[in-house]
């Protein structure tokens, strides 16, 4: 076909004007001069019907249109017409011009056009598959324009497999800049390019930047280019260039790479006709456009797992000298936010200077990041990366980028975002729909945003560049006060008896998240928990006031879902706070909000010196009301290093104080009374103290103080051996605890629930409880009550006879308590431990955990049972 093209063409050069155009014509060269302008025309339809097979219809088109203005009636040239035009994409013109041959041979000779015209007319009504150009296997060109792979490349298993699925023929992968979606791309294609004979095509679109971006013809013209087409060749228009494409990788075996597309339109002109073909894009926008009009499969890039990241180190550093340093390893990869060009980086230096230690580099991100994190004479540094995706953000969108750098928590929602740019919720969801599409924040799986670390490190940066001062505050304060806000209405739902602060929010938001409802608000607030703290120390740094505000508005919540260490951290700035402002009052609320929070995380001795602290400053201000509940923690403190006498004089203390104050307070002071007699042996005073407290509690309404009482009750009924009574209590008291949602409480209802069955008999039963405890525990990640709970299922297996359960739980237990050391407790576990070895035969082991036992018990002044296990052989269990 090329050999009939050029022969026909160099045929045609030699034609000269009009046949016989100087001689006089007769009759016979008048026939002459007709038959040799019937060859010339036949040779001009015969070039143009070989240029079009062979796909060169877009000059086809201009030069049939030329033909047919000197024979309009030609139907051959008409058709190839009709097909160069179809397969320039331009269906409504190629039936146009079947049209105007209609109508001139109707009103000229009174007759339609031949059946060959007819048939092509209806095949492009039908736009059949037959009208497509066939491919030249022998001419075609084979582009190879695939990059050579990143050098050492890691991970990204489940990805790769992913891109792999043959039915995947439009293929989107999004992510951060510097999250290595080229790199993957890359790397993909050089695995699976043999199946694409017909050719691999890359193009870097520069959809990033606005004013580097290449225009859709721009991309067209140069993947038309890879495909052979010669630039004379290549039309101007993108509706013909997109036709054009189409038809050539028509049926055609193609696999087509564009990097760092910036819209679907950017996109879509390249996306191929058929399924033979794969477009895979790269990209920071998520472009759901694209899936519209197209099957799309998406590959959204996190950072590297762990054990990924620790392989690319390895690869470039060697095995060996990161097994050298592997502690530092894993902070420099944990400062490089396990983000693969950070890693790539901070691993290129490191090479360039072998003799440097990882702990040297690990001491340079410490002290900026962003700067360490570039290699000299390589623009591709981390900040650069990433001013080019916020130097395209539109203004709205970039100021918001700016100042939720300054929020100090791990996550966003959209009200915060409203909050912090003083706009509607609304307009600052557009916003939000902005940075999260460029991928400069991720959303969470509760709805919430978050930044990867050194994107929230760069925004920080641009916060400080590119806002004032004066704009800084007010924006770090309009995040303070939102906290505020939903400090004080949480308390207002969770704990409406807990009034000692109101705050005064100058500014509050039109709408709060959530409604009015106890559940609704503890589910927001578990989305916001890693907020907390961070947000109270941002207060504590220039809004004291505030700072002691929501260290107590927010201890409710704290305490109700157990997060007693986050209750610890907030309460220390909370203290920092108040002794900055130098208010007394203040001082000691603070203290005694430490105090009870240590005691909540079983740190008993820091817990009496804070509190002794607060006693001080709650004297010397004058409030009798806090210093009750001063005396009342310390008597806590107490008891929980079984120093009874002492807890019972400080609950003593405490009740004097409350009498005829707060009811409430009143029903907290002698449930501990009661709880203390009982732990001394006095079950008739301790009841007494219980029941009333009880009765207190209810008038008050206080449900949280309800059930803690119900739990009190539970106890001392166990104690005195009436199981039934102490069952009903403390069935009770669980139930309040689950309705309001304290789930720290509840594995220890649970094992209370399950002792009182195993004093009972119900060894089944309380095995079952104790398994429940655990779970619940494991997953609060309450590693006291999960040796607690350990410890219980193996005195059940005691009970039961199963000695090998209850070894294998007795021994988890013991492990957890060398992490959370409580002597007490250890002194049950080696006291179970003594039955064990007696039951199996083992009399030395059991006198040797028996004497540790005894020995545990005296640390923890428990004086009775130390007595009481010194003076026996074998112990019976209690």
């Amino acid at each position: 076909m090329p050999d009939a093209v050029a022969r026909l063409a160099a045929g045609l050069k030699l034609w000269r004007g009009e046949a016989l155009a100087d001689a006089g014509l007769e009759s016979w060269a008048v026939a002459e001069v007709q038959r040799l302008t019937e060859v010339r025309l036949d040779a001009v339809e015969d070039l143009w019907d070989a240029r079009v097979q062979l796909g060169d219809h877009v000059a086809a088109v201009g030069e049939l249109e030329r033909q047919l203005v000197a024979t309009p009636l030609r139907e051959r040239l008409v058709g190839l017409l009709m097909l160069a035009l179809y397969r320039c994409g331009r269906h409504s013109d190629a039936l146009d011009r079947y049209e105007r041959l209609r109508v001139r041979l109707a009103e000229d000779l009174g007759v339609d056009p031949g059946p060959k015209l007819q048939s092509l007319h209806m095949a492009i009504l039908r736009r059949e598959s037959s009208l497509e150009p066939k491919p030249n296997p022998v001419h075609a060109p084979i582009p190879a324009q695939l990059p050579r792979p990143v050098g050492h490349f890691a991970g990204r298993t489940d990805e790769l497999a992913a891109l792999a699925d043959p039915a995947a023929c439009i293929v989107v992968v999004s992510g951060p800049a510097g999250i290595g979606k080229t790199a993957l791309a890359v790397q993909w294609a050089h695995q699976v390019k043999h199946r694409y004979p017909d050719g691999q095509l890359f193009l870097d679109l520069r959809g990033h930047d606005p004013d580097a971006a290449l225009t859709p013809a721009d991309a067209l013209t140069h993947v038309l280019r890879g495909l052979g087409v010669p630039p004379d060749r290549i039309p101007a228009g993108v509706a013909d260039q997109t036709g054009l494409y189409r038809s050539l990788v028509h049926d055609r075996r193609v696999l087509i790479i564009l990097d760092n597309g910036g819209t679907a339109d950017h996109v879509s002109p390249l996306v191929p006709p058929t399924v033979s073909s794969t477009l895979v894009v790269t990209s920071r926008s998520q472009l759901s456009a694209l899936a519209i009009d197209h099957a799309v499969q998406s590959a959204e890039l996190d950072v590297l797992a762990v054990d990924e990241a620790h392989g690319l180190i390895n690869r470039v550093l060697g095995v060996q000298r990161v097994e050298r340093e592997q502690a530092a390893a894993f902070e420099l990869i944990e400062l490089c936010g396990r983000m693969p060009l950070a890693l790539r980086i901070a691993a290129a230096k490191l090479a360039a200077r072998p003799r440097q230690p990882i702990a040297g580099l690990v001491a340079e991100l410490s002290d900026d990041r962003l700067d360490a994190l570039q290699v000299t004479g390589d623009s591709r540094s981390v900040r650069t990366v990433f001013a080019s995706a916020y130097n395209a953000l539109s203004e709205p969108a970039a100021r918001l980028f700016r100042l939720l750098g300054l929020h100090p928590g791990t996550s966003f929602g959209t009200r915060l975002a409203a909050a912090v740019m003083g706009l509607s919720h609304g307009r600052a969801r557009r916003s939000v729909d902005e940075l999260s599409a460029a991928h400069l924040i991720m959303e969470t799986e509760r709805g919430q945003y978050r930044f990867h670390d050194l994107i929230r490190l760069y925004a920080s940066e641009c916060a400080k560049t590119d806002e004032t001062t004066a704009q800084r505050d007010a924006a770090a304060h309009r995040i303070i006060d939102w906290y505020l806000a939903i400090a004080d209405a949480a308390n207002s739902t969770l704990d409406p008896t807990r009034t000692r602060i109101t705050a005064a929010i100058a500014d509050p938001p039109a709408e709060l998240p959530f409604a009015a409802e106890s559940d609704e608000v503890l589910a927001f607030l578990d989305g916001e928990r890693g907020n907390i703290v961070p947000v109270v120390a941002l207060a504590a740094e220039s809004h004291e006031l505030t700072a002691c505000h929501m260290t107590y508005l927010l201890a409710g919540f704290l305490d109700r879902r157990g997060h007693w260490t986050d209750w610890v951290a907030t309460c220390r700035w909370g203290v920092t706070a108040a002794n900055r402002l130098g208010d007394p009052e203040l001082g000691g609320l603070m203290r005694s909000a430490l105090g009870v929070s240590c005691i909540f995380t079983r740190r008993f001795d820091e817990a009496l010196d804070v509190l002794h602290e607060a006693l001080a400053m709650t004297q010397a201000s004058g409030n009798v009301r806090d210093e009750g509940y001063v005396h009342n923690n310390l008597a806590v403190a107490n008891a929980g290093l079984r120093r009874f006498d002492e807890a019972a004089e400080s609950f003593g203390r405490a009740l004097e104080l409350h009498t005829g104050t707060s009811p409430a307070a009143m029903a907290s002071a002698l449930n501990n009374l009661g709880y203390a007699h009982t732990e001394n042996g006095d079950f008739a005073i301790g009841l007494k103290h219980l029941t009333q407290a009880l009765t207190l509690a209810k008038d008050a309404e206080d449900v949280t103080l309800q059930a803690a009482i119900l739990h009190s009750l539970g106890v001392a009924n166990r104690a005195k051996g009436d199981h039934d009574q102490a069952l009903a209590f403390l069935h009770e008291s669980l139930a309040l605890y689950r309705e309001i949602g304290y789930k720290r409480h509840i594995p220890g209802g649970i094992n209370d629930i399950g002792e009182a069955l195993l004093l009972r008999g119900d060894h089944t039963q309380a095995l079952a409880e104790f398994v429940t405890a655990l779970e619940i525990s494991t997953e609060l990640g309450d590693q006291h009550c999960e040796a607690i709970s350990l410890g219980n299922i193996a005195r059940a297996h005691l009970r039961a006879g199963d000695l090998p359960a209850a070894r294998h739980h007795l021994t988890r237990a013991l492990d957890l308590r060398v992490r959370f050391p409580d002597a007490y407790e250890e002194a049950h576990l080696h006291r179970w431990m003594s039955r064990f070895a007696a039951a199996s035969g083992d009399a030395a082991a059991a006198a040797t955990h028996r004497d540790h036992a005894v020995q545990l018990y005296i640390k923890a002044n428990a004086v009775a049972e130390a007595d009481e296990l010194a003076g026996v052989t074998v112990d019976s269990d209690s």
